[in-house]
């Protein structure tokens, strides 16, 4: 559903879940050594619906039908990312005009099942588009205040305890290249979110658990977790 997040500093507001969210994999080397992936020669694209979009402070929900499956365990795990809100169409932009495309930036939180995303013949499309799988806010910060989004500290924290800690330099395809070759066979809209990928310590989320991410200059994002079939 549409999650409205201020926008810092203006006095205004955007809302996030009526157009796309494209989402990155595999954009970080390190993340692709755990999980034991090659490193892709293009960036690696994925789609997630509007619904699972919830802002800071909403629980992270893992529905109670993963239970009838029968796996041996439900493995749902946290991605901290960089989130990139579009703010005019872009269409076969090069990178510094598709750099002029960007609203803000946010963080975002790519929840993903692991079970479903291994085994469903179709890919990762519905083991990363759950209800609630996509955390996002506590603001988008206006693009003119983050002149380099390819140089911003990147955490999560599970419980208080910090598990990803990176920084955005490290990402294999920068945020205008990822613009760039998106626009160049998807046409980005005003409104469209980017989550550009995560870097090493991904983990599980439990029932009780409250997941943090946090992005320099942008802030943090908090959700609980409540597993409905625990």
């Amino acid at each position: 559903m549409p999650v409205t997040l201020e926008m810092a500093g203006k006095g205004t507001t955007v809302t996030l879940g009526r157009g796309k969210i494209i989402a990155l994999g595999l954009n970080y080397s390190d993340h692709i050594e755990e999980m034991g992936r090659q490193i892709p020669a293009e960036p690696v694209l994925f789609a997630k619906t509007p619904n699972v979009l919830i802002p800071d402070g909403e629980p992270i929900v893992i529905p109670p039908f993963l239970y009838g499956y029968g796996f041996d365990e439900v493995v749902v795990h946290y991605e901290a990312e960089l989130g990139v809100v579009i703010g005019r169409r872009l269409k076969s932009a090069g990178p510094s005009e598709a750099m002029e495309g960007v609203l803000g930036y946010t963080c975002f939180n790519d929840v993903s099942q692991r079970n479903i995303q291994k085994s469903d013949v179709s890919g990762w499309f519905r083991g990363k588009s759950l209800d609630t799988f996509g955390p996002v806010g506590p603001v988008v910060v206006p693009a003119e205040d983050i002149p380099d989004p390819g140089r911003l500290d990147i955490r999560c924290r599970l419980n208080g305890l910090t598990v990803q800690e990176s920084n955005t330099s490290r990402m294999l395809f920068p945020v205008a290249e990822i613009l760039s070759y998106i626009s160049g066979q998807i046409t980005l809209e005003e409104g469209d979110l980017i989550a550009t990928g995560t870097p090493a310590g991904v983990g599980r989320l439990r029932d009780g658990d409250v997941v943090e991410v946090e992005i320099e200059g942008i802030g943090v994002l908090s959700n609980p977790v409540v597993d409905r079939g625990a």
